[in-house]
């Protein structure tokens, strides 16, 4: 029972003005179900979407001791756990590392790249089940967020959720780490001779790919087109760290355990919200999961939430209990 797994090369307009100059051309993966060629049936459509550093071709890299996504799909289906769905994996990748799935004017426009272009591509491609009621979306950090803040935002698109170890409660995930990156620019000169060597750099560790994130995050959440020599705010003093209530505020209105207040009605629509966390996550994301169940309960908003005895990494497994869960949810009927 071994899935059929389709590479397209897929070029996006909405991208090609991105201010990265980041790839407009892309690899874009699609795991079709084993009887895709055969059955002549419409599929629900799962979209996944990676974590920071990510992009979407590697979740179909081969690792030791661990099923990358189409070979756990098969063992899942192949046990009966699973009903057959077609899989989309979007390259949202940027020189800063990540997008965060939003539109940005430091970044590009890669909400408008997945709700634009790849699922109306996707349709029009495959034989899918084509709205609301046939699309799930899932994915694990930066791609947990992504996917809970465009089924906030777009439920007419997707109606399932997944979100595993997503981003949320800024204040506990990201402001730990805003020290590690003014020390870093400091240490380099600058904010511009930091980045130089950062890009010049054959290896990165992991005090670059820390400091790296705090200006990924900046460009998503804070662009600002008329600031040099970056085209960003930063939500706090370069030189003394201290914070800007102004722009912090615009991040926090990007902090999904905020935003589920204005977009409560559109997470009720949802067939599945299913949040999960490591309870031993290294950015305190478990908190984050925590205060955003608290408020869904009080809101009233149906969802499913879980917590498991591990950290943030090397967390896939997961995906045996949620990828069943979403396309359950998915009714092939309407």
């Amino acid at each position: 029972m071994l899935t059929q797994v389709v590479i397209e090369s897929f070029t996006s307009r909405v991208l090609a003005d991105n201010p990265l100059n980041d790839p407009v051309t892309r690899q874009l993966p699609i795991i079709l179900p084993p009887d895709y060629d055969t059955a002549g049936k419409r599929y629900p459509v799962l979209y996944g979407l990676t974590g920071f550093t990510g992009s979407g071709p590697m979740m179909l890299n081969v690792s030791a001791w661990q099923l990358n996504l189409p070979q756990r799909i098969e063992r899942l289906m192949a046990e009966g756990k699973l009903p057959p769905a077609i899989y989309v994996l979007p390259d949202c990748f940027t020189r800063y590392g990540g997008s965060q799935y939003l539109n940005s004017t430091a970044i590009g426009r890669y909400e408008d790249y997945v709700i634009d272009e790849i699922v109306p591509h996707i349709d029009r491609t495959y034989r899918t089940i084509a709205g609301s009621a046939g699309r799930g979306v899932f994915g694990k950090s930066s791609g947990g967020y992504g996917s809970i803040v465009l089924g906030m935002k777009h439920p007419d698109i997707f109606g399932a959720v997944a979100c595993h170890s997503g981003d949320m409660y800024f204040d506990l995930v990201y402001v730990p780490d805003f020290p590690k990156f003014l020390t870093a620019i400091q240490k380099a000169g600058g904010l511009e001779k930091w980045w130089i060597e950062f890009e010049r750099k054959p290896k990165k560790e992991n005090r670059d790919i820390e400091a790296v994130d705090i200006l990924a995050m900046a460009a998503a959440y804070s662009p600002n087109p008329s600031a040099t020599p970056f085209p960003i705010d930063f939500p706090f003093d370069l030189e003394t760290g201290e914070l800007k209530p102004d722009v912090w505020a615009r991040w926090l209105q990007l902090d999904p355990v905020r935003m589920v207040d204005r977009y409560a009605d559109n997470l009720k629509k949802l067939r599945l919200l299913f949040i999960d966390c490591g309870s031993r996550d290294e950015f305190n994301l478990h908190f984050g999961a925590r205060v955003l169940v608290k408020k869904l309960k009080a809101l009233e908003v149906p969802h499913e939430h879980e917590e498991f005895d591990d950290g943030h990494m090397n967390i896939q497994y997961r995906y045996d209990v949620s990828l069943p869960k979403l396309v359950s949810a998915l009714n092939p009927a309407e």
